[in-house]
């Protein structure tokens, strides 16, 4: 009997996304499609891990061929104080979305920013330069983009958050790279040419509480989370006059393709994948 000469291929590369809610990601799908696409043997899967157990579940999943992680709401900043090494951009971030798992150590990156502002200007001609771009949020997920936006130029950006401190203190550490202010949520006052929810309220089906006067009628609107239907959210800036509306599944797949790049040093075609989720999600497949 001859040898069946699939009984020697290598297991396929492991890779994961981790966070608290886990379940609704659309992450091993997006790198199950690249994989598919550039010819990758690899295995991604979701692992739910709430705010104490990110190094325990990175050294668990390290020790059982793990090779790389994308770091979700809301362990973006605790994966940045695990990270034994950081590239510039996670360091100015100060927040982690994309890990390296390398002979125990981790490697860590940041492409949120990357991502954010690909979807924006090449998917959806958001034009960024001049703009006032108000970015609501101070966690993790706002910290891995406010550098990437402001290197394309806008008049002002405003960061706010429902504890202003932490909107001030994001603005104090960017601020040597053009000019970005913080405040609590009522400093929101516009209108705005872009408005950014870098929150994770739209998970909940909450909106954070801005002044109406945010949005005027040339105002487009992004949320960093998706779905089937518009998110509370967007639903929100719809119901007040807003021009134009976008969720992130753009941001997703942009960021993952990043990610992929880092991890098998090859670039996925994100707008096909783009185009597959979209029709997915709108027909329920």
């Amino acid at each position: 009997m001859s040898q069946d000469p699939f009984d020697f291929r290598p297991d396929p590369d492991r890779y994961a996304v981790m966070g608290d809610p886990i379940d609704h990601s659309l992450s091993p799908r997006i790198h199950t499609l690249f994989a598919e696409q550039t010819g990758q043997a690899l295995t991604y899967e979701a692992i739910q891990v709430d705010q104490g157990g990110l190094a325990q579940a990175l050294g668990n999943f390290g020790a059982s061929g793990g090779r790389g992680a994308n770091i979700t709401v809301p362990l973006k900043e605790r994966a940045y104080a695990l990270a034994d090494e950081l590239s510039d951009r996670a360091r100015l971030a100060g927040a982690v979305n994309t890990l390296t798992l390398a002979d125990g150590r981790l490697i860590a990156d940041n492409t949120d920013g990357a991502g954010l502002v690909a979807d924006l200007t090449e998917n959806l001609g958001w034009p960024l330069a001049g703009a006032s771009i108000l970015l609501v949020g101070a966690g993790g997920a706002a910290r891995g983009v406010i550098a990437p936006l402001l290197e394309a130029g806008p008049a002002r950006l405003l960061v706010v958050n429902r504890t202003p401190d932490r909107a001030r203190e994001l603005a104090d550490h960017f601020r040597h790279l053009g000019l970005v202010e913080g405040g609590g949520l009522a400093a929101a006052q516009g209108p705005f040419d872009i408005i950014i929810n870098a929150t994770a309220a739209s998970l909940a089906a909450e909106v954070p509480d801005l002044p109406a006067e945010a949005i005027g009628e040339q105002t487009r609107v992004y949320d960093m989370m998706y779905g089937a239907e518009p998110t509370a959210f967007l639903g929100w800036a719809a119901a007040r006059g807003a021009a134009e509306l976008a969720d992130g599944l753009g941001m997703l797949v942009g960021q993952a393709a990043e990610s992929f790049r880092i991890w098998r040093g090859v670039r996925p075609d994100a707008a096909a994948v783009l185009a597959t989720l979209r029709q997915e999600l709108i027909s329920g497949g």
